[in-house]
Parts: C-alpha cells; structure tokens; sequence
C-alpha cells in the first residue's frame, strides 16, 4: 500500500517558495554589484590612488642625489672644519695649561723632582717673567774648565754684556753642570767658585756623568722651561762654535709656529758592536743588524720649541732614554706633530766651510768638526775659528730678531 505525501496547511513555508526566493536572491545580488561596478567613477578612483601616493612620499621624501649631493657635502667639510677649529683651540688650551704645570715646578727644579707646592708668591712671580726669544744651555763637565774659558773669551758676552743680552735681545746663556757623587765634595766647590766669579752657571739636580747625558738633557729643558718664558730652548755642546746672530735668526723665523724641533737632521748606523763609541744596547729595538736611526738633530746644537720643552718636562718620567742623547730627544717626539727643520746652518765645518760663509756674507750659526764630534782640540783652535769665522763682536747688538 502506497502512501502519498500531501502539502500540509499551517504556519510552515512550502518548499517550493523557498527554492525560488534563494534563486531570485542570487540574481539580486548578481545584478547590484554589476550596477556598482559600472556606476563607479574612474577619475574618483585615480584621484583616490593619487591622494595615496601624496600621503606616502610625505611619509618618505625622496632625495634628489644629483641635486641635494654638492649641498651635503658643503656641510659636511663645514663641520669638520669647525671641529678641526676647536680642537686647535683645545690643544693651545692644553698646551698652556701643561706650561703652567711645569712652571709652578720652578720652586723644586733645583731641590728636587716631584710635584712642587704651588705657592701663590711662586704664581706672581712666573706671571711677572720676561718674555725671551730662547734660553742657550751649553752642556759641560767638572773636567771642561779650560773649554769654558774659551767659550767666555770667543762667542760668549760676559758680565753686565751677559745681562745686557738677556734685556735687550731676550737671550739667556748659560753653562748647565749637575752635581758630583759627593755632594759639596771638592769638584762641586770648585764649581761654586767658578760661578762666583763668572755668575754664568745653570745648576741641576743631577749626578754627572757621560753615560748620564740623556737625563741630563731631560733635567735641563724642564728646569729652563720652569724658570724662563722663552720660545726656544737650545742645548749646545761646549766644545763647538756658535754666532748669537745668526742662531737667533734663524730660530726667529720660525718663531710663530708650535712644536719647533731644528738642528741638522740625520740618521746614523745603530752600532750592535760592544766596545765601540755610540754602542747602542738597545739595538734590537731598530730592527735588523745594519739599520739606521730614525731622523734626529745631531746632538752639537739643537733647539726646541716652548711647548716641546714643556712636553719634556711634564713626560720625564715615562720618556725612554736611550744610551746616546741626540736619539733619546729624537725618539721623545716620534708620534707627536712635529715640525722637523734640518738647519744645516748650525753644523758648518771648520776651518774653509764656515771662513768661506762668512767671508760671503752669510756666517754659519755653529761650526764645528764631524770627525770630532765638535771642535777637533776646541781649547787650541776655537780663538782662531771665532777670528775667522765669527760674525763679529758687535753684530749681536745690531740684529733685530
């Protein structure tokens, strides 16, 4: 028996009314967003993408390399330049503080090393200090009487002259001597009668002895630089020729610039061989057997500028002293900015190098003999060389520095 089924009356939806309505649903839906697609507006559009390219190079400007690249540049090279200014301006700051450092040691320079109490009658009396074009240490000996005395009756003024030098040219000259392994010992008195009579001596804090030369010269440039303002400070040997006149202008023609290093410049053998003259112990430190020194002023005569001597004096302590002291002094400046001058002026040989010069017109500043590492017999000859190869006794008093 089969049974049908009918449709029944009631609050249900037939199925039938639900089939269409999904149908006309879809075609509804199909035609609305084919009406919207075709109603929309294509320059809305465009202008819509536009507005958002605007707002993303707002967000990220782009740079003109071609045009922006010169313009960076000049900015950049105006920065540094103003950063190379100030630290020049920092480094003369420095280097002026470092000078009164090593000023305010003038109280203990003789007495003593160390840190000095700062007194305030010590700071009056360095402000009150006369400004010199250099300060002349001849380095001597107990033995170099004799050298001395041929120094003070050749190229040296003595007396009220020596005086007078130092006023009117701003010049100081003096003979640098330390003390003996006895203090007050024979040698040491007789240096306190020779000073009492000539009044031309430098004394150091320093034991003497030529194996202590490096430290010699340290002890010199710091104790001259706590004592004088000067722009230079020289060290000269005892036993060469010097013409104030034209040592002073030469060094005046470099008077304006910072860290001044001048003498003839060279670059001797590094001698490995114990036994012989200028054995340097520590020749491994220059590489191999045979190689040279680097460039150094010869030790006869060299001067130093004012901020170098100060470097020397505040540094002591750490700087290296090798066996030979024109190397220590070259090696003290090794990695500093330093202007070398190789002054070949102020190492003339004698007796036809430096006659002829003068002869010219053009006298040496120091003269003496290679081979001899100075004047060869200076107590016998320096009188002939000053004869022939001076620049004349008065000409100090007519050169204007």
């Amino acid at each position: 028996m089969a049974l049908s089924r009918t449709q029944r009356p009631g609050n249900g939806v037939s199925t039938r009314w639900v089939s269409f309505f999904c149908i006309a649903s879809f075609f509804l839906g199909v035609l609305v967003v084919n009406r919207f697609w075709t109603d929309s507006d294509p320059v809305k559009i465009n202008e819509a993408s536009s507005l958002l390219k605007h707002q993303r190079k707002e967000v990220h400007p782009l740079v003109n390399c071609d045009k922006d690249a010169s313009v960076q540049e000049g900015e950049i090279l105006s920065q540094v330049s103003q950063t190379l200014d100030a630290i020049m301006t920092l480094d003369k700051t420095i280097s002026s503080l470092e000078v009164q450092l090593a000023a305010a040691r003038a109280d203990k320079a003789d007495s003593g090393e160390g840190s000095p109490m700062v007194t305030k009658s010590g700071i009056e009396n360095l402000k009150e200090r006369p400004k010199l074009l250099f300060v002349m240490g001849i380095i001597t000996a107990f033995s170099s009487r004799k050298r001395r005395d041929s120094i003070r009756e050749t190229w040296m003024p003595q007396g009220e002259d020596l005086k007078r030098l130092e006023k009117e040219k701003g010049m100081v000259m003096l003979f640098v001597i330390g003390h003996s392994a006895s203090p007050s010992g024979v040698l040491d008195r007789a240096i306190d009668a020779e000073e009492e009579q000539h009044k031309d001596f430098l004394r150091l804090n320093h034991i003497e002895g030529y194996h202590e030369l490096s430290s010699k010269t340290q002890i010199y440039f710091s104790t001259a630089v706590a004592k004088w303002d000067a722009d230079f400070y020289i060290k000269v040997d005892d036993d060469i020729h010097v013409n104030l006149g034209m040592v002073g202008s030469s060094l005046a023609r470099h008077r304006s610039k910072p860290r001044v290093y001048m003498g003839c410049m060279k670059s001797g053998p590094v001698l490995a061989q114990k036994g012989v003259k200028y054995h340097e112990p520590e020749f491994w430190k220059f590489g191999e057997e045979g190689n040279k020194y680097f460039r150094h002023a010869t030790g006869q005569i060299y001067a130093v500028s004012k901020d170098l001597a100060t470097y020397i004096s505040v540094n002591r302590h750490i700087l290296h002293r090798y066996a030979n002291e024109d190397v220590s002094l070259g090696s003290w400046f090794i990695g500093l900015d330093v202007e070398h001058i190789d002054e070949r002026s102020l190492c003339c040989g004698t007796l036809m190098d430096c006659e002829w010069k003068a002869q010219a017109g053009n006298p040496c500043g120091a003269s003496f003999d290679w081979s001899c590492s100075g004047i060869c017999k200076s107590v016998e000859r320096l009188k002939e060389v000053h004869q022939r190869c001076g620049e004349g006794d008065e000409a100090i008093w007519h050169t204007s520095f």
